[in-house]
């Protein structure tokens, strides 16, 4: 039997390299069966004591851009959606329009009166049968967490407007039905159990199993411009500046892409990786 060998994680912590986390994240991509456990098995073959999970992450992009370009752009997901920062307000455009795609109105950056004081809200999301406070906490590292101190926070916020009615988000006056708070990374085990303790929201890249930030975009096919290999850093940083934080956006306002100074090839290149991913 073989010995075990340790990885290092984002957070630091050590555990044992397990082939199966790798293999269920490349069929997650819609990687092929046969691809999977080919990669599988030459990483296991390279594999060192001590090697990052970051490296074995870009050491496995690489090799399956190589042979499924569409699968290597949905295996790169978790980090494209950390590269939209450094601040906050590309990903609170990706989960509006998640929300929007699921069937809800939004509005960004809404100031609602308190009880005792005013609160800018990331996001207000409202249909014909709900008004949700949406808080969006992006951390741009892995291996950050959204503890306990961001639950109680959020949920301070929650009781301070609970009982106030709000205009413009249907015909009469309404009360905030739900408070969420989503994150890009992970949640500490006490902010989760706080959080069920009182009924929060909470969506994180993957909590809860069923419904997690991951599934949400995957299902309503919302992938941030970062996932492109065809785009630099500088390139996604001027369109993002332009308001397009999504591959959606671009295949639909080609125009704009020409407007930062795109060329028509690299346009050409965009919109064909777009047509890919989707398949």
């Amino acid at each position: 039997m073989s010995k075990p060998i340790y990885i290092i994680k984002a957070t630091g912590e050590k555990e044992e390299f397990n082939p199966q986390k790798l293999r269920n994240s490349l069929m997650r991509a819609r990687a092929s069966s046969e691809v999977a456990d080919r990669i599988i098995t030459q990483i296991k073959t390279e594999l060192k004591e001590g090697n990052s999970t970051k490296e074995i992450y870009h050491h496995a992009f690489k090799l399956l851009k190589e042979k499924e370009k569409p699968a290597a752009v949905r295996y790169s997901l978790r980090r494209a959606v950390m590269d939209l920062g450094p601040t906050g307000f590309p990903f609170e455009q990706l989960i509006a329009g998640i929300f929007r795609a699921k069937g809800f109105e939004t509005a960004t950056d809404f100031i609602a009166k308190g009880e005792c004081v005013k609160h800018e809200i990331d996001i207000i999301a409202w249909n014909k049968d709900k008004l949700i406070m949406v808080e969006a906490k992006f951390h741009n590292e892995l291996g950050l967490k959204s503890d306990l101190k961001v639950a109680l926070y959020i949920r301070a916020r929650w009781e301070d407007i609970a009982n106030q009615e709000f205009e413009n988000f249907g015909p009469t006056k309404r009360k905030m039905d739900e408070g969420w708070l989503v994150t890009n990374t992970k949640f500490s085990e006490s902010a989760v159990k706080y959080a069920k303790c009182r009924n929060m929201k909470l969506v994180g890249w993957n909590y809860p199993e069923k419904g997690n930030l991951q599934d949400l975009i995957e299902e309503t096919n919302l992938h941030p411009i970062t996932c492109l290999n065809s785009t630099n850093q500088s390139e996604e940083k001027l369109l993002m500046e332009a308001g397009v934080v999504l591959c959606k956006q671009a295949e639909e306002n080609p125009d704009i892409l020409k407007q930062v100074g795109l060329s028509d090839e690299k346009i050409s290149k965009m919109m064909e990786e777009i047509n890919l991913m989707q398949k």
